[in-house]
């Protein structure tokens, strides 16, 4: 797999300007002093690459005590009003930051849409097991959500078209907070918490934690009520670290629930393709996504 090119590369790729997203975005503490619940426990903050085989050369974030939004606006003459918080992935143990938040946020700014960094605490505490989801990345993610709406009118965003979109691990964070919306993780503390927490879509690519382990059902403590958004889900058959069956699951339930839910799975791929325009298969799916945000009055047209 190629090296991640930097941000500004990916931007060059797809042929718009420099000044389709902002130099500096601007990044924002999520809490107030310390974030209610676990918090890990593992050393500072650090950012490390990493590189594999499958994967190639990757920037990640780790050791999150302190989860923050980093706020790419698009530029007044191309905002759509539309926004999506993103969740890195990373198995909740890291996060990785390049391949699925910056470069997501400059894609997303090149389509008129907000792209909001959620940098929720990683790695998961030393009680949580590999074959267990953490809490503390849910409470981070609710609150981003309330928050992004509770700015809206500062940042030009429609607080109706607030959408979270998550990519490995994250999948399951959006798809956690797109369906558990009708009750706080943890107890509100300012006038934020006040404000809905409810994304208006999720998109969900190559997540994981969706199946139970070893039954052809939805991950435990996932609950789908009936007034669950639209989502989307993008895999590849190929998946060697997160199956497709993994999506296949989450689009059964969803649509069983009368969600209405749309899904992508590619016969090559792999895992981690983010939002690459190269010559694989799952290249199509951005552009995809446009055309399902604008069947369903998510995404104005630009000016």
């Amino acid at each position: 797999m190629k090296n991640i090119p930097s941000i500004a590369f990916w931007i060059a790729s797809l042929f718009v300007s420099s000044a389709a997203i902002a130099a500096e975005p601007l990044v924002i503490d999520l809490w107030p002093g310390k974030p209610p619940g676990e918090l890990p426990v593992r050393g500072a903050e650090k950012t490390f690459i990493h590189t594999s085989p499958l994967y190639g050369t990757n920037s990640l974030i780790t050791n999150v005590t302190k989860p923050t939004l980093t706020v790419y606006l698009p530029p007044r003459d191309r905002n759509t009003g539309t926004a999506m918080v993103i969740c890195p992935g990373g198995g909740y143990w890291d996060l990785y930051w390049v391949l699925e938040g910056e470069q997501v946020a400059a894609w997303l700014n090149s389509q008129g849409m907000a792209g909001i960094i959620l940098k929720y605490r990683v790695p998961r505490p030393p009680d949580v097991p590999e074959s267990e989801t953490p809490v503390g990345p849910q409470l981070d993610a609710q609150r981003a959500v309330s928050t992004v709406r509770s700015r809206a009118e500062e940042w030009g965003i429609n607080p109706r078209r607030i959408g979270i979109i998550g990519f490995s691990a994250g999948g399951h964070l959006a798809l956690a907070t797109a369906t558990g919306f009708a009750r706080r993780t943890y107890e509100p503390i300012d006038s934020i918490d006040q404000v809905s927490c409810r994304p208006d879509f999720a998109v969900l690519c190559y997540g994981g934690y969706l199946k139970a382990r070893d039954r052809d059902e939805i991950w435990p403590g996932l609950h789908i009520p009936p007034d669950t958004p639209p989502v989307m889900l993008v895999h590849a058959s190929d998946d060697t670290m997160s199956r497709s069956d993994q999506s296949v699951i989450a689009y059964l339930a969803l649509s069983r629930a009368g969600i209405p839910v749309e899904m992508h799975i590619y016969a090559t791929g792999e895992h981690d393709f983010g939002v690459r325009q190269d010559d694989r298969l799952p290249s199509s799916w951005p552009q995809l996504c446009v055309s399902w945000l604008r069947s369903r009055g998510l995404l104005e047209s630009r000016k």
